[in-house]
Formats: C-alpha cells, structure tokens, sequence
C-alpha cells in the first residue's frame, strides 16, 4: 500500500514529562494505534520523548491568516485582562 493512500497524522512529542508538547512532523498511518507506533520509531528512537500525541490532520482547524488583525484584536477596551491592570502589594515577595 502506498503512503498517498493513506490518511496523514500530525505528531506532537513532549520531550520530558511537565514540559510543552512540540510538533515533531507527519506520519501516514491506516489508524491511530499505527499512527502511534509510526510517530514513535520515527521521532523518539533515542527516549527523546515521554509521551506522544497523533492528530489526524484533516481534524486540525486553524485562523486564516489573512484575518489575523481582526481575530487577534487587542480589545484594548478591556484592560482588566491585562496583568498591567492590578496592582501587586508592597508585602509580596517573589513577584
């Protein structure tokens, strides 16, 4: 069988546990179980990972680009969510 045939994983691996996943590349597989076993001798042959994710990546929804100024407005009208807006007692310790 072919790899053209076949439905193509997004693989994330997170390099230690506690630690970001990151997005490592691509794998094809018929299903999710291959698509593990796949991700796993292709990206984490020398124990780089603790855990791995395998997205379809047809499943994957993401911005358009093009709209990025209005879908990352600021929304400066709401400075509460901003950590500028509150203020941090003098007794704090370690801010």
């Amino acid at each position: 069988m072919r790899n053209d045939n076949l439905p193509v994983w997004e693989v994330f691996v997170q390099p230690k546990t506690g630690a970001h996943f990151q997005h490592c590349g691509s794998v094809h597989a018929t299903d999710k179980e291959m698509a593990l076993q796949n991700a796993r001798e292709l990206y984490t042959r020398r124990q780089e990972g603790s855990c791995i994710w395998v997205v379809k990546a047809e499943d994957i929804v993401s911005s358009n680009p093009n709209d990025s100024e209005s879908f990352f407005d600021p929304a400066d009208d709401k400075v509460y969510r901003y950590p500028t807006f509150f203020k941090v007692s003098k007794k704090v310790k370690g801010l």
